[in-house]
């Protein structure tokens, strides 16, 4: 493999997630000649319009779908990401108690081996070295988000052994396979300290005294990827998304210098390795560089 380029696969259940999780990693990697890819699992075809400056969608959700098409797009060239769609249809959020079934033929309904199959295809063509996705809850339990979780576990099991999945390619296996921390309460809190030191309000005051948070489990953060000079291409990546992200909403309610000052990096839990490597980290392709190249 001597002189190979390194590459990387994300994996997520919506457009918009790939902007939220590690979007700034994803740019400085580009940007240092890694092959990035995107695999989007589903269409994002039934999610809400949450920005409230976006007008309404009136055609249900073979527009909706066209439209996340769209911002997806976008949101690619603003990392500077390759990007593929697996092509199954979004879940959707139940809400209720009891909460509804869901609805046929979506996501999360797929088979594990039927909706693994075309990611383990990806990955024997693609042949990333680093594979991320989501931990075992999803990172919140959208159950789109939990069968992302199952499906990269599965792909990054069987991709590389040839009696699995027959006729999906040459098989290939990925070196290490990442959760990545999209919700970050460490992040939180440092950044709600430094707002209320600098006299400034907190948009997450609510949120950090609540019980809710006191006692929510933290996972292991193995990895940490400085980036901040890349938060304007994750910003512009969000932006893109103009359906979901409202820009003078959550995303954006902490000044930009105050996050370069006080957390400058993206976080990861390292879920299998393939290669050698020494805990804690600050290069998802640590131990492998020398391997690949």
């Amino acid at each position: 493999m001597t002189g190979e380029r390194l590459r990387l696969l994300a994996v997520h259940a919506h457009p918009d997630d790939e902007a939220s999780k590690g979007a700034a990693s994803m740019a400085r990697y580009v940007s240092e000649g890694v092959d990035v890819l995107v695999v989007t699992c589903t269409g994002g075809e039934r999610g809400d319009v949450l920005n409230p400056s976006y007008p309404p969608v009136t055609g249900g959700i073979e527009q909706m779908r066209e439209i996340r098409r769209g911002e997806m797009a976008a949101s690619a060239r603003a990392l500077g990401v390759q990007h593929r769609w697996l092509g199954f249809v979004d879940s959707g959020l139940p809400e209720g108690d009891p909460l509804p079934p869901l609805p046929d033929g979506c996501f999360a309904l797929v088979p594990l081996e039927e909706a693994a199959a075309p990611l383990v295809a990806v990955m024997r063509e693609f042949r990333p070295h680093v594979v991320t996705t989501y931990d075992p809850t999803g990172g919140y339990p959208h159950p789109d988000h939990v069968m992302t979780h199952h499906v990269s576990v599965e792909a990054f099991a069987a991709a590389g052994d040839p009696s699995r999945y027959p006729g999906a390619g040459e098989p290939w296996a990925p070196l290490k396979l990442y959760y990545n921390h999209g919700f970050s309460m460490a992040r939180i809190r440092a950044v709600h300290e430094a707002l209320l030191e600098r006299g400034l309000e907190s948009p997450f005051g609510e949120w950090v005294e609540s019980r809710a948070a006191r006692e929510m489990p933290e996972r292991e953060v193995t990895t940490h990827v400085e980036c901040a000079d890349w938060f304007d291409a994750r910003d512009e990546a969000l932006r893109a998304h103009a359906t979901q992200i409202d820009p003078d909403g959550f995303f954006f309610a902490v000044p930009r210098e105050l996050e370069r000052e006080v957390w400058t990096h993206e976080e990861y839990e390292l879920a299998e390795s393939r290669v050698p490597t020494t805990l804690p980290e600050d290069d998802l392709f640590a131990g492998l560089r020398e391997v690949v190249r």
